[in-house]
């Protein structure tokens, strides 16, 4: 097996780097093109339809011709009552048209209860929640306490296993559900005692002995990764949550995870235009405001790295990628903050952090999934300023902070 194949299977995902070539397909690395050939093959393209046919089934519900103005009028009322049936599916609303995000089913209080040696995460690599998870999987050093299985976006909507292999058969992204061996992440939901019909979500935090869902929140699963799992980790002293700073992260979280971790869905999934309105005006406020900070601070929380800026740079990664376009972010974009933009190729630069993002995959699972915001499914090209190349230039923020020798974590 080749190298590739071997570091993936060692939980180190592909990083995208630009190629010069006249295929627009080949701006990705063959062995980075798994995400494009994956949901080509689940979305075909549909066979063209003769033209002459459709004049006849237009003849035939219409007559002769369809005024124009008529044609408008009710595919767009037909295409409005659809997205509005989908939309309630995809994204719950409050009266007012306001996203409202689903809590999550499984809770910390499972935690307590748990064997450290028999868990599982599942995760998906377009997911921001899922990232944070990664994220610091990686920075403690539990890759091998605490194995992954990678699910892909299907096209319902829902999280599937499926192996993409290369030109020469060797699997790229081990797809696979490595735990329990099912095609779908719904049929490990429903292996717990009692079975399971809510929302299947990543990332879910599996016990392998009990066949138990032990917690599908993201910010609970940082947690125990951070401190629970230390006996396992190969990072013990690496403390992303200190009590000194508690209070501190958790003020931050408050402003953070509404306007910014779940302001972008806000926006994108709005069903009114005042509740759009409202949701980026906050979330912009905010992120003028973290860009202020930034500019002297070299982290959220002062010198030292936490769970704060974590959960902030999931977001940050995605949102010239997908939020900016097809969230309608439209304000600002990332880059032009020189501070934040800045901040994220600091926390990109960590060792292990460059190694959990994968573009072509975030944006496939955005672009091509959720129909109801790109009906065409059709994958923009990756926005100037977010190639890997251009996230490992220098980001000069040494001069804010110091470098904590302790955790050895930090790039100088």
């Amino acid at each position: 097996m080749h190298s590739s194949s071997t570091s993936l299977l060692n939980s180190s995902f592909p990083i995208p780097h630009p190629e010069k070539s006249k295929s627009p397909s080949a701006t990705i690395p063959i062995r980075h093109r798994f995400t494009l050939r994956m949901s080509l093959n689940d979305n075909p393209k549909p066979p063209d339809i003769p033209s002459s046919l459709l004049s006849s089934v237009t003849k035939l519900l219409w007559g002769p011709s369809l005024p124009p103005g008529l044609l408008i009028s009710t595919v767009r009322t037909a295409w409005h009552s659809t997205w509005r049936l989908m939309m309630s599916q995809l994204a719950p609303s409050d009266p007012s048209g306001g996203y409202s995000r689903p809590a999550s089913r499984f809770r910390a209080d499972e935690l307590t209860r748990q064997s450290p040696k028999t868990l599982h995460i599942y995760v998906g690599l377009p997911c921001p929640w899922a990232h944070r998870t990664l994220i610091v999987r990686a920075l403690k050093g539990l890759e091998e306490a605490v194995p992954v299985s990678i699910a892909a976006p299907g096209t319902d909507g829902s999280w599937e296993f499926n192996d993409v292999r290369g030109s020469d058969g060797d699997i790229l992204i081990p797809g696979r559900d490595n735990a329990n061996g099912r095609r779908t992440l719904k049929q490990v939901y429903q292996l717990r005692r009692g079975g399971y019909n809510g929302r299947s979500t990543v990332p879910m935090l599996w016990n392998t002995e009990t066949k138990e869902v032990v917690c599908n929140e993201s910010y609970d699963i940082i947690q125990l990764f951070n401190s629970g799992l230390n006996g396992l980790a190969r990072n013990p002293g690496l403390d992303l949550n200190p009590p000194s700073l508690k209070d501190e992260i958790e003020k931050w979280n408050r402003v953070i995870y509404p306007n910014v971790n779940n302001g972008v869905y806000r926006c994108g999934f709005a069903q009114s235009q005042e509740a759009y309105d409202k949701a980026v005006e906050e979330l912009f406020n905010t992120l003028d405001m973290l860009d202020v900070h930034l500019g002297s601070s070299r982290y959220l929380c002062g010198a030292k790295l936490t769970l704060a800026d974590v959960c902030l740079f999931t977001t940050l990664i995605r949102f010239d990628l997908v939020y900016n376009g097809l969230f309608k972010c439209t304000k600002k974009k990332l880059i032009e903050y020189s501070n934040l933009h800045g901040y994220m190729r600091d926390l990109y630069q960590i060792p292990k952090v460059a190694e959990t993002c994968n573009f072509p995959a975030i944006m496939d699972g955005y672009y091509r999934i959720l129909f109801p915001l790109n009906p065409g499914c059709i994958r923009p090209v990756m926005p100037s300023g977010c190639e890997h190349e251009v996230l490992c230039t220098p980001h000069n923020r040494d001069s804010l902070s110091f470098t904590d020798k302790s955790t050895d974590i930090f790039v100088s």
